[in-house]
């Protein structure tokens, strides 16, 4: 800023948009000249000191705004108490992150992860060695695929807050447990929705303490909901979840409060691996923190359930480690030889590789269902399937980057989805179709006809919790079909 003494957090409109904001009124340009509305300097002397700074910079920054903003409606819109302090410590973290230009690090009295060891998915896959290591490989197979669906609803879970906690349990240490909630909102929760803060698995970074304080509650919703959703679920997994789960849980459920339980010793897996037992990696390999690979051998109902244990936004669990094995060569005949070998805990079974080959390589298959069941509908929309045979129409998946430059044609594709949102739904303030349709977070399946917009589908993935979310859906009105 222009002056050292000037305490301003940062440039105020002088002529801020109404709000809610009005479709007709077309937001003014700010010139740098313009002052502030808190300390009446120039514009540009807000952003004198990122004259200099690098475009990689720049985006991280823009980055950190983003998360500022939602954390703002976080915690206007949040009711309990506890919650909203932590939103609004992150939300002034991550102001001064961009007033220093700095990155964000969590601090006072939380620590830093682990905060327990060893983690719950360390304590999970000892439990699973200590008690079904003398299973044939099938059987322990089926419990290693329960260890790995526990483990990722942890992930998923949303915690209680402290005062749900202290009407629920009063005699209960809620100090302690405040402690760990924030450590989670700070941790793991806030940061699967806000990138700009470091990111890690509840699994990896807590221990007993907070699987005990969440294991009754978590097993008794988990037994009801397979219960109310036993009817959706395939036959084989039906009978994993509602003959296999209760009685995998009830197991765990003793080592998890028992005082003296060796699945929680430091020195389990040197011990374990002494006796030939089966290695951590065997089970769950731990991921990257910043990223971790989903998995889809669990049925989605439960993995991923929309439900109000869920966490606002979240991050898969982990993935079995591919690289348990030394990888065959393509020219090697599967021989009699290797059905001898000792199966490893994670290998895909080659029954299930040949099933997905033979589903792969077949046309039926893959291109969904027959064209003749179709014939009887086909007329109206014949003539835009032989357009896109044609190459005339064309779909593809767009959306702005804080990455990378931004592409000429992309952009233009942009602009057309914007005047094509707008036009087709009038009553939408424009300035709201601009700024999700810009969203680097939102992508758009854009339709090109001669290499200009006609329609388009705006939407935002959320991966981690297994949806995407559309915002807008339109075409233009001479291109539908009537």
């Amino acid at each position: 800023q222009a002056e050292e003494s000037c305490k301003c957090n940062g440039w105020k409109n002088p002529n801020p948009p109404p709000t809610p904001p009005r479709a007709e009124l077309q937001q003014a340009a700010v010139s740098l000249t313009e002052p502030c509305r808190s300390c009446s300097h120039a514009l540009a002397a807000h952003v004198s000191h990122l004259e200099n700074v690098s475009e990689e910079e720049m985006n991280r920054l823009l980055g950190i705004v983003l998360d500022v903003e939602y954390l703002f409606t976080c915690v206007h819109k949040e009711e309990d108490a506890d919650t909203k302090q932590v939103y609004f410590y992150l939300f002034k973290l991550l102001r001064k992150c961009i007033l220093q230009m700095g990155k964000p690090v969590v601090e006072g009295s939380l620590e830093s992860p682990p905060f327990e060891k060893p983690s719950i998915e360390q304590g999970v896959n000892n439990f699973v060695q200590y008690k079904f290591s003398h299973l044939p490989s099938k059987e322990r197979q089926t419990i290693v695929e329960l260890a790995k669906m526990f483990l990722n609803r942890i992930n998923y879970w949303h915690l209680e807050t402290p005062s749900q906690r202290r009407l629920r349990s009063p005699n209960d240490d809620i100090a302690g447990y405040k402690v760990n909630y924030t450590r989670w909102l700070c941790y793991c929760n806030v940061p699967q929705f806000c990138d700009s803060l470091p990111r890690y698995e509840t699994t990896q970074v807590f221990g007993r303490t907070l699987l005990r304080s969440v294991f009754t509650v978590m097993r008794r919703q988990l037994l009801e909901q397979a219960r109310q959703e036993k009817d959706k679920l395939p036959q084989e997994k039906r009978t994993l979840i509602l003959t296999h789960f209760p009685k995998f849980l009830s197991m765990l459920e003793e080592e998890v409060y028992s005082q003296n339980s060796p699945i929680w010793d430091q020195d389990f897996m040197v011990s374990s691996s002494r006796t030939g037992q089966l290695g951590i990696q065997t089970v769950i390999s731990p991921p990257p923190v910043a990223r971790s690979v989903s998995y889809s051998a669990s049925p989605s109902s439960l993995e991923q359930p929309n439900t109000g244990n869920m966490s606002p936004a979240c991050k898969v669990s982990s993935a079995l480690d591919p690289n348990l094995g030394e990888k065959r060569k393509n020219n090697e005949p599967y021989s009699l030889e290797d059905s001898k070998r000792p199966r490893v805990i994670g290998d895909i079974p080659i029954e299930l590789i040949n099933e997905v080959m033979s589903t792969i390589t077949d046309p039926a298959a893959m291109l969904g269902p027959e064209t003749n069941f179709l014939s009887a509908h086909s007329a109206r929309d014949e003539a835009a399937r032989l357009e896109e045979r044609r190459g005339v129409i064309e779909f593809h998946v767009v959306g702005n980057s804080l990455n990378q430059k931004p592409n000429k044609k992309i952009m233009m594709w942009l602009v057309g989805l914007q005047n094509v949102f707008s036009h087709q739904l009038p009553r939408m303030p424009k300035e709201y179709i601009t700024r999700l349709v810009f969203d680097p977070k939102h992508k758009t399946l854009a339709l090109i006809k001669d290499g200009r917009v006609i329609g388009g589908i705006c939407f935002r993935m959320f991966p981690s919790q297994g949806f995407t979310e559309i915002v807008f859906c339109a075409v233009t009105s001479n291109e539908q079909v009537k």
